[in-house]
């Protein structure tokens, strides 16, 4: 938990609303309690406000309150902010409260750490983790958290010299002053589109993070992400380096045909060959590990133990994680993909799969994904999105069968998976959101993995 430092202790006396108790919320209450401050939240789920009046809080419904004498509203990331606001919202701008998140109060807290900040629609969790795993193994004093891990306020901070912060655009939107040292901008595509009001507002919100002054990388291979750059670029008030894993560039680090490479002052220097780390599979991943390689020269740290922290790197548990594999079958969790851009990566990794997807569908379904067919063995389709999706495939003559749940998927995909002879994947990438059957994506990446266990445990 974070020390109380200058700006928590100016807070005693203060009057604070708290909406949106999930992890960032109760945790800002568990430290805000410290400063006596008084605390007042609110939360749509009474098994929440239980909970927070359990930590000292006072609990008020704020959609209607008075919010005159009030100092700020921190607000939860999940709660509609910007497009078609919460009415949490709307009583806070009627009383011109400033409304701020976890990562905006961390900031004021003053701790004092160099911050990494990591945006974009896809690969975050990843390139969160594995800076995190590399700068570690090279003895850099890190710890990650925000949209990953511990809640960003009980982050133990002690001792370490570096922060790692994932950050999703609804987290940037309350985030009124706080800008990381090191952005990293890793691609853009559409997605909570719905909550942003349009791609134009999305891409502002993720552009946030290269505000200021500071030191920027800024993936080029997206037009979204070229234009943001470019901008980053005209304005001058960061450093900014471009990454590429489709071109060749100048100033800046590309991959070309598995390699790493560095161009500087017009000469290549190839770096390492990225084909041969077995958790870090795919050209995603290559992306991922030239953004984290960036970050870890700025450290002027050795490329062998860069090297060598790649290799050792465990992978994420929901992205494209190997739970195991038994005789010709690999099973392959990647229940983060939560949208067709997301579960592209996967599909583009494996070849003869046995597809688990569905789940709550997103605006563009699975668009764009018919270009992995003659890869697809077949698919099994769970949920919310099962008569959409079985159209889709069905148009694309991809096999498929619905399931009534993630559990009776895996049975079926590997009862026909065991009756082929050749190398073959049983892959979860839903390219869904898991609010229709699952409390989260950890939560239906859990249930696949206990299922896959099981059914190995009754093979052996």
């Amino acid at each position: 938990m974070i020390d109380l430092n200058p700006y928590i202790q100016t807070l005693p006396h203060k009057k604070i609303a708290v909406f949106g108790l999930g992890l960032s919320g109760l945790s800002a209450i568990r430290v805000l309690t410290q400063t006596e401050a008084q605390i007042v939240a609110w939360d749509d789920n009474e098994e929440n406000r239980n909970k927070a009046a359990e930590l000292g809080a006072t609990i008020d419904d704020l959609t209607t309150t008075d919010l005159s004498d009030f100092d700020f509203l921190l607000l939860a990331p999940g709660v509609p902010y910007s497009f078609e606001p919460h009415d949490v919202v709307l009583n806070a701008q009627k009383y011109d409260l400033e409304i701020i998140g976890d990562l905006e109060l961390l900031h004021r807290g003053g701790h004092g750490l160099k911050t990494i900040g990591i945006t974009g629609t896809n690969g975050k969790s990843t390139t969160t983790a594995l800076m995190n795993h590399v700068l570690n193994e090279c003895g850099v004093a890190a710890i990650m958290g925000g949209n990953i891990g511990e809640p960003a306020l009980e982050l133990d901070l002690s001792n370490k010299d570096l922060l790692i912060l994932e950050i999703s655009s609804y987290q940037m939107d309350l985030c009124p002053t706080f800008r990381p040292d090191i952005s990293l901008l890793l691609n853009i595509t559409p997605d909570h589109l719905d909550r942003h009001g349009g791609m134009k507002e999305y891409i502002a919100a993720k552009a946030r993070i290269l505000d200021g002054q500071g030191e920027s990388y800024i993936s080029i291979d997206d037009d979204f992400c070229l234009s943001e750059f470019d901008k980053a670029f005209m304005k001058r008030e960061r450093f900014v380096t471009p990454i590429s894993v489709t071109s060749t560039i100048q100033e800046g680090l590309f991959v070309q045909n598995n390699f790493l490479c560095h161009n500087r002052y017009g000469e290549d220097i190839i770096i390492f060959d990225l084909s041969v780390f077995e958790t870090l599979k795919g050209h995603h991943n290559q992306q991922n590990m030239a953004f984290v390689y960036a970050v870890a020269k700025k450290f002027s740290l050795n490329d062998e133990k860069i090297f060598q922290a790649f290799a050792s790197y465990p992978g994420l548990p929901h992205r494209q994680y190997v739970i195991a594999k038994q005789n010709n079958i690999q099973f392959i969790n990647d229940s983060k993909a939560t949208n067709a851009e997301s579960a592209a990566k996967a599909l583009a990794s494996y070849d003869n799969i046995y597809w688990i997807l569905g789940g709550r569908p997103k605006k563009n379904g699975l668009n764009g994904l018919e270009i992995f067919k003659e890869k697809i063995i077949k698919a099994y389709v769970i949920g919310e999105a099962t008569e959409g999706f079985s159209r889709w495939l069905e148009h694309f003559g991809i096999e498929f069968e619905a399931a009534d749940n993630i559990s009776e998927a895996t049975e079926k995909a590997y009862a026909q998976a065991s009756q082929a002879g050749n190398e073959k994947t049983i892959l979860l990438s839903p390219a869904c959101a898991s609010w229709d059957q699952f409390s989260s994506f950890e939560d239906r990446g859990n249930q696949f993995t206990d299922k896959v266990l099981h059914l190995m445990n009754e093979a052996s």
